[in-house]
């Protein structure tokens, strides 16, 4: 158990800054726990949890994206001013 705290240890200082890979750290690790106590299965957890946490963050991206332009034209459509249509004049 201590050579694989070591090993874990080891490869997170060689990971360092920014993951681009945005839910694969956090899946691979609540995956690897789940394969672990599912039999020994940690490798196949960790994969499994880095495609199913990538999955996630992609769509929590993508919905952040759709709400943020959602509000940008809302915004948009309050600065412009309305201008009224043409009144015809009124006859005498």
């Amino acid at each position: 158990m201590k050579n694989y705290i070591a090993l874990l240890l080891a490869s997170l200082t060689f990971i360092g800054g920014t993951a681009n890979a945005a839910g694969c750290i956090k899946g691979a690790a609540v995956g690897a726990v789940a394969g672990h106590v599912a039999g020994r299965h940690s490798v196949v957890g960790a994969v499994g949890g880095c495609v199913v946490g990538r999955h996630m963050a992609k769509k929590k991206a993508r919905q952040q994206k759709e709400a943020a332009d959602q509000a940008a034209k809302a915004q948009a459509a309050q600065a412009r001013p309305v201008q009224p249509a043409a009144q015809p004049a009124p006859a005498r």
